[in-house]
């Protein structure tokens, strides 16, 4: 379609592990990306996290030493967010809180052409409440990707209750373009994913926090009963514990139902600054 032929340059607003994920297939897709963050540092950490991930794929002769070189020159880094202002369709990837997204997308709106689809990587938080903070929610929509990035092959794209079938079209597109496949869902706290994935984390820590089971059994139950590559509290610490208590929040603020109440043994981790992963020490220790 004419619309999506005319996107060329990409916006991605967070430089994260997600927003330079995003960033790198989209450069990997033919697109000029510029990828913003207020801290240079973690810019850069972006740039060092793609170049990594892209020798890998040229070690694994998936990419030439030509493409290697073309990719990592279509990504454009700034910590000044009027570097977006060529953009076509920016991405927001920022950390997972109301009020600060929809601070972005408030300044997005008033600084980028009329035109110019604004996406959220929100992994739980309403697309039609982001969508209210601009003059333009038919171009507001989710796409919701999965960690990692560059492996994962799905984008919820989550439809706001304005959102045009243009923009979904659009963004269908695109998603396909990077390769992923796009499945479509209503706006909805948690949307699908996490509607079903979070609370069966949140159970699992439950199990842990009533001695039910210790972490270790609780994880190797799931792999080898369920069949599940990686068991829920080490899937947690991979995500992210302050993650899954955000979006826990969403669920339970916007059900108003007290099944979905955060463990307070995951509020406990998360007060410790035990985030997982990213931290050194979650469920497990790093």
């Amino acid at each position: 379609m004419k619309e999506l032929e005319r996107i060329k340059n990409i916006g991605v607003v967070g430089a994260g592990t997600m927003g330079a994920g995003i960033a790198q297939v989209a450069a990997r897709a033919g697109f000029l990306v510029i990828l913003h963050d207020v801290r240079e540092e973690l810019n850069e950490h972006a740039k060092h996290s793609i170049s990594n991930n892209l020798r890998l794929e040229l070690e694994k002769d998936r990419i030439s030493d030509g493409e290697y070189k073309k990719i990592l020159k279509r990504i454009t880094t700034s910590t000044d967010l009027k570097a977006l202002l060529e953009a076509d369709l920016v991405i927001e990837a920022i950390s997972e809180n109301l009020a600060k997204k929809m601070e972005l997308f408030s300044n997005l709106d008033s600084m980028l052409r009329p035109e110019v689809i604004l996406a959220s990587n929100t992994s739980s938080i309403s697309i039609t409440k982001l969508a209210a903070a601009t003059a333009r929610p038919d171009r507001v929509i989710g796409m919701h990707f999965m960690n990692p990035v560059p492996i994962m092959k799905l984008i919820e794209l989550i439809r706001g209750i304005s959102t045009s079938d243009v923009t979904f079209k659009i963004v269908k597109g695109l998603s396909e373009k990077f390769g992923k496949v796009a499945i479509e869902v209503n706006d909805g706290p948690g949307f699908v994913s996490n509607r079903i994935l979070m609370p069966m984390i949140n159970e699992a820590i439950f199990t842990v926090y009533e001695n039910l089971a210790t972490v270790q059994s609780v994880d190797e139950i799931m792999k080898l009963g369920m069949r599940h590559p990686m068991g829920p509290l080490q899937l947690a610490d991979f995500i992210g514990l302050d993650v899954c208590l955000a979006i826990m929040n969403v669920l339970y603020e916007g059900f108003n139902d007290p099944k979905y109440r955060p463990c307070p043994l995951l509020k406990k981790y998360v007060d410790a600054g035990w985030l997982g992963c990213k931290s050194g020490r979650g469920f497990y220790q790093y």
